[in-house]
């Protein structure tokens, strides 16, 4: 025995929240959406997880913070599906997927049924093992990907107050952690092979910046080195952390934030994979016109750069959810996806947001000496990319929007003096026109743009070689 549905959403992240929302908002009937997850509950906003959940005082708890909150959007809670007619398949585990038969068998032998499927499989946690680490599964090892994980952290801290946190990575997860772990006063130390954290994306000035601020909130930091092996007590808990420069760490918990993995395996051999991720058009449709991918698991093409990108962040995978249902429910007036990289952490009192491109020469502004400050990337002379700490919302608006239109920096000298002057007045000046070419002595027309523009001039110009071409043999008659 199975079921059958019209639409079925694999996994139960931020992703398939917010798809099912744009369902309901498209007009979708009662019982023909269906969402299937591993977790037991409903979709909710992971961010939360490494920022209000780890609160001393107050902590953020469901349903405060199932999807849609993040975008100030509805509360979806297990009611409001119930209420729409919308299936929740929970603690459900997928063995198997066949894009051609367009069904899904479960962990307790159920066969599913789908006509369009969306995979929001998300990414899981990199472990330890994989560097050829062992100890993840000790009792005070953590990692944070999930509600469970990050219960799991909640009852490390409570059954440590006031001790030795060690933090396995200086990325996202790991400069969240460290904040919400001193914030919980315990002693922390971050541990990462880079020479500075968020290597991906900050600048050498940018990391410095938050690293002193970090040092006087009382976060270590030891840099340059990574995790060797553990000290494990008979009781099975790590007592110390021992690194490859020959130091260690006494560990009372250990966090590890050290990347993730796409989670693609139930479609190897069936749908092209690229840059790790399931590749997809604009519309998000991958290589089989019945499935679509959103969320991090997607490789899909970003045009403002003309290349394919995989972004591990809560706004790709809120707007890749919403474009792909727009695309399902709306075939014919789907629109190519045009997406600008986005990526935003709120710790702390600080409060940071990056546009665009991290690649070719950067240009420092502002005060990094405690207000507001950022940079800009040139690439080929063109602003790629914007970082800004400590702006308002019109600051951040006018950077997004600066970098969307690439505007030409023919000195970068000024572009540093002008700072974030400058990108507020690009932001307001409007977009270019259409480019335009002279026909002839004081005649100016505008250049054909679309398909059917050209269309029509060449069938103008066949048309008038036509009429030439009869004029001229009926002349020639007479």
């Amino acid at each position: 025995m199975g079921r059958a549905f019209v639409y079925v959403i694999l996994g139960g992240g931020v992703a398939a929240g917010y798809a099912a929302l744009e369902f309901t908002k498209r007009g979708i009937s009662h019982g023909e959406l269906c969402i299937i997850s591993e977790e037991p509950v409903a979709p909710y906003e992971r961010p939360a997880l490494s920022k209000g959940f780890l609160l001393p005082e107050a902590p953020a708890c469901l349903p405060s913070f199932h999807t849609c909150v993040g975008a100030n959007e509805e509360r979806l809670t297990p009611k409001w599906y119930k209420e729409h007619g919308i299936e929740l398949v929970l603690g459900t585990r997928v063995k198997s997927v066949d894009v051609r038969r367009k069904t899904i068998l479960t962990g307790s032998g159920e066969t599913i049924t789908y006509r369009t499927l969306i995979i929001a499989t998300g990414a899981r946690a990199l472990k330890l093992e994989e560097f050829g680490v062992k100890g993840s599964d000790s009792e005070n090892v953590c990692y944070l990907r999930n509600l469970v994980d990050a219960n799991r952290l909640v009852d490390l801290v409570q059954s440590c107050p006031g001790g030795n946190a060690v933090v396995i990575g200086g990325g996202y997860i790991g400069m969240e952690c460290a904040a919400s772990l001193v914030i919980n006063r315990m002693n922390v130390t971050m541990v990462f092979p880079e020479e500075h954290c968020m290597a991906r994306l900050f600048t050498p000035k940018i990391a410095s910046y938050y690293e002193e601020f970090y040092k006087s909130k009382g976060v270590n930091f030891v840099k340059g080195t990574i995790l060797s092996s553990f000290e494990i007590d008979p009781d099975g808990k790590v007592t110390a952390v021992n690194l490859r420069d020959g130091s260690s760490l006494p560990a009372d918990m250990v966090v590890v934030g050290i990347g993730i993995r796409p989670n693609t395996s139930l479609f190897e051999g069936q749908l092209t994979l690229e840059k790790g991720g399931i590749k997809v058009n604009g519309k998000m449709q991958s290589s089989n016109g019945s499935v679509y991918a959103v969320g991090d698991v997607a490789a899909f093409p970003v045009k403002l750069f003309g290349d394919s990108r995989r972004l591990e962040h809560v706004d790709s995978a809120r707007k890749t959810a919403r474009h792909a249902v727009a695309a399902i429910m709306e075939p014919n007036k789907a629109v190519e996806f045009d997406y600008l990289p986005f990526f935003y952490s709120r710790v702390f009192t600080l409060s940071w947001q990056f546009y665009g491109d991290n690649i070719g020469d950067v240009v420092h502004y502002g005060d990094f000496s405690g207000g507001t400050f950022g940079a800009y990337w040139v690439s080929n002379g063109h602003l790629v990319g914007s970082f800004l700490e400590g702006g308002t919302k019109e600051e951040y608006e006018a950077i997004a929007k600066a970098t969307r239109l690439k505007p030409a920096i023919e000195d970068v000298a000024e572009l540093e003096r002008q700072g974030l002057g400058f990108a507020l007045t690009a932001s307001q000046k409007p977009p270019p026109s259409p480019p335009r070419e002279v026909a002839g002595p004081g005649i100016i027309v505008e250049r054909p743009i679309y398909a059917f523009h050209a269309t029509a001039g060449v069938l103008l110009a066949a048309s008038i070689a036509a009429f030439a071409y009869w004029y001229g043999r009926k002349r020639r008659r007479w």
